[in-house]
């Protein structure tokens, strides 16, 4: 039954992170319509508008339907504009992790991944019926908030009841597949939607889906059962967690390695416009490749680190080294197959990465600290975010000022020369767990209900 329901409750957690990250980039579509409405040209009233201001000529019959992750400039204040948005989620989210963090090691994880489903839902339902910026800007922020409480919950969860190696590392792998798809099919199926359904069908089929995993939630770990967790361990705060030189040497990588896909996304759509001159569907179906690298990445990382899972540094490492080399390769490409090939790379790069080091945080807070890990995954959120935060408003002022090679050159730089570091972590594995007040507390035999239940979990 203990295994049936740690299942069931990973299946919640992947549609959360399916949904945030879908989210996250679904209204993509939408946007020019936004932009048109904005200048007076046109109207964000439904799919017959078109794809943006004046540009086009034509209806909405002749829009992609996978359109450009960020839609072309129209002007600095309009790109300042669209800036903003796209880094005010991420921006939001990085704020309020070092306190969502604290909270979920101090009620559990139950609570705050259903609180951030509510937040998610409210915010996908604003989405859908947003008709101006400011409603845009507060929907997205909102879902920064959920995001902050359901991703860090989520996985914290995971890495709660899957305890052992390797079903940690394929219960996380298996997340971060969900994160993948979600990013990568969000334009897509928010475009094909939204041309054929309208702007609010998208956000609705997504706040349903929402409204069902919080359901679900609410029916495997209703909230009156969560006073189990009163005799829950006291969490490390996440301060000592920040100053851990282990701890923060993984934040560190996180960080460097999502820089790439972070800055790219924001830049290379106008980059390829004005060097290759690719077309609509060749500047979105851009990305859409990548997904299959990028499970790869997680089904082989799982895989080596089950057989030599001595070795997760140097995953780690060669993914950085993967990403380095490829984000150096993306200013050569000349035409939209050799862009592909690159891209690929930095995806499969970021797998490697992500399957190996994101297991190691919770062993690190299993090793050296209490094993409750709400803290250690803010962390590693806050190392996405200011990726994804700074992406939107850094990345066109970089390649305005210095160019769009010098961009990807610096990137791939940083990520080569952060590789070796993560050697640092090479004797990780060989660390005997400390004497924390949870190791004191199964040693004396369960005396609560939750090491009554994490020991039977244990020998299940």
């Amino acid at each position: 039954e203990a295994r049936r329901q740690r299942r069931l409750l990973l299946l919640v957690v992947c549609v959360a992170l399916l949904l945030d990250n879908m989210l996250y980039m679904v209204i993509v579509p939408i946007i020019p319509d936004y932009i048109a409405a904005m200048r007076g040209g046109g109207s964000a009233a439904g799919p017959s508008a078109p794809a943006g201001g004046n540009e086009s000529g034509s209806g909405g019959g002749n829009r992609s339907l996978l359109p450009a992750r960020y839609p072309p400039a129209a002007g600095g204040n309009e790109d300042v504009q669209i800036g903003v948005l796209f880094a005010s989620k991420a921006i939001l989210q990085l704020l309020v992790n070092p306190l969502s963090g604290t909270l979920i090691d101090r009620v559990g994880y139950e609570v705050p991944l259903l609180a951030g489903l509510a937040v998610m839902f409210l915010s996908t339902s604003t989405f859908a019926f947003a008709e101006n910026y400011a409603t845009l800007f507060a929907a997205r922020s909102l879902q920064g908030l959920g995001s902050a409480f359901a991703d860090t919950a989520g996985i914290a969860l995971i890495a709660d009841r899957y305890a052992e190696e390797p079903a940690r590392s394929r219960a996380l792998g298996t997340a971060l597949a969900c994160i993948s798809f979600g990013s990568l099919a969000a334009p897509p199926f928010g475009g094909v939607l939204y041309e054929f359904a309208g702007k609010r069908v998208p956000f609705l089929v997504l706040a349903c889906v929402c409204l069902l995993d919080g359901l679900l939630l609410l029916a495997l770990a209703p909230p009156c059962a969560t006073g189990a967790r009163a005799n829950m361990p006291v969490g490390t705060p996440i301060h000592r967690l920040m100053i851990d030189p282990y701890i923060a040497v993984v934040a560190g990588a996180l960080a460097t390695c999502n820089i790439p896909l972070a800055f790219l996304e924001p830049t290379i759509a106008n980059w390829m416009k004005d060097s290759m001159g690719a077309s609509e569907w060749e500047v979105g179906l851009t990305w859409l490749p990548a997904f299959f690298p990028h499970v790869l990445g997680v089904y082989v990382t799982v895989r080596l680190a089950a057989a030599y899972p001595h070795l997760q540094w140097f995953y780690g490492a060669l993914g950085m080294a993967i990403i380095g080399a490829s984000s150096c390769l993306v200013p050569a490409c000349r035409n939209f197959g050799q862009v592909i090939i690159p891209l690929c790379g930095i995806c499969f790069g970021i797998a490697l990465v992500d399957t190996a080091l994101l297991p190691t945080l919770a062993f690190l807070v299993d090793v050296r600290h209490v094993s409750v890990y709400g803290s250690v995954y803010a962390i590693a959120d806050i190392s996405y975010s200011v990726a994804y935060a700074l992406g939107p408003i850094v990345a066109g002022q970089i390649v305005h000022t210095m160019g769009f090679a010098q961009l990807n050159l610096g990137m791939g730089l940083a990520n080569v020369l952060y590789a070796p570091v993560l050697l640092f972590l090479k004797n990780v594995c060989q660390m005997k767990p400390s004497h924390s007040e949870r190791n004191i507390l199964l040693e004396e035999g369960p005396k609560g209900l939750y090491d009554t239940i994490k020991m039977e979990e244990c020998k299940g």
